[in-house]
């Protein structure tokens, strides 16, 4: 049998293959906005510091995934409320909470009976384990994310580019900027067992920063990461389902070679422009 008669065969497989689509189209739409506003090292310090949530929850016998949710919100406000109102710069308030997050996590696993063998699902992914209810939260999250992209795309872009433009024009840009921030973090959190802890970043800056090299439109820019999110995602699942390998890794691959060839593309193009 072929993949495809696989993900119709076998509903593990289509809920894999379900959130490969819905997470490659949140994470390249938040992905517009997290590289344009410069906040990467932000992301990246509410992905791993939802690692002390999934500590918590594994050590308390609830749900993981609400744990990390829980403690990557918390921690994106707390970023963007230290930054703003504290005084304190937000790649040291990001530093800050992400040291905290990972130590809580590691504090908590050592405290929990046994070995920890699910730990690794959530810090590399196993898209395997995806379930219905999961595909049905990222299937809300994708349409809160579009919805949302297409009224409030004015707004997002003053606040992504000329936040005391916004300011003036009587946009409520600080809480904006903290819905924003519970955006990304539920992004993050939903698409976790897609990627892991480890690998999530690359989903959510790769897209953006490929399609960059093309355009400089933002409303472009947010359409095509997803695009190329999603065509990755699914290149990756078929690669990782084809040759038994770790579906996060390949999706990686798929999006460094890709990068590479746009990058080369790019430069082909803007040599024979010169000669013209």
């Amino acid at each position: 049998m072929n993949i495809v008669q696989d993900i119709l065969a076998y509903d593990f497989l289509a809920y894999a293959f379900v959130a490969c689509i819905l997470s490659g189209i949140t994470c390249g739409i938040i992905g517009s906005y997290v590289v344009a506003r410069r906040i990467v090292f932000l992301s990246g310090g509410i992905t791993h510091a939802s690692f002390g949530g999934l500590g918590i929850a594994l050590y308390a016998g609830f749900d993981p995934l609400l744990g990390a949710l829980g403690f990557a919100s918390v921690s994106a406000l707390g970023i963007e409320y230290a930054s703003r109102r504290v005084g304190i710069r937000e790649d040291s308030a990001t530093g800050i909470i992400w040291s905290i997050g990972m130590a809580t996590g590691a504090l908590f696993m050592s405290l929990r009976a046994g070995y920890a063998t699910d730990l690794t699902s959530y810090l590399f992914g196993n898209i395997l384990l995806v379930g219905r209810e999961d595909v049905l939260w990222l299937a809300v999250l994708t349409a809160v994310v579009v919805i949302g992209s297409i009224v409030w795309l004015r707004r997002i872009m003053y606040i992504t580019f000329d936040e005391e433009f916004a300011r003036s024009q009587g946009v409520a840009t600080t809480l904006s900027a903290y819905i924003m921030s519970i955006v990304v973090a539920t992004t993050i959190v939903l698409s976790i067992k897609v990627m892991g802890i480890i690998l999530l970043l690359s989903l959510i800056s790769m897209p953006t920063v490929i399609v960059n090299m093309l355009t400089k439109d933002y409303r472009l820019i947010a359409l095509w990461s997803a695009v190329v999110a999603v065509v990755c995602n699914i290149c990756g699942f078929t690669l990782s389902y084809t040759f038994d390998l770790p579906t996060g890794s390949c999706i990686i691959f798929i999006l460094a070679a890709t990068l590479v060839c746009v990058k080369l593309f790019t430069l082909c193009r803007r040599l024979r422009l010169k000669k013209v």
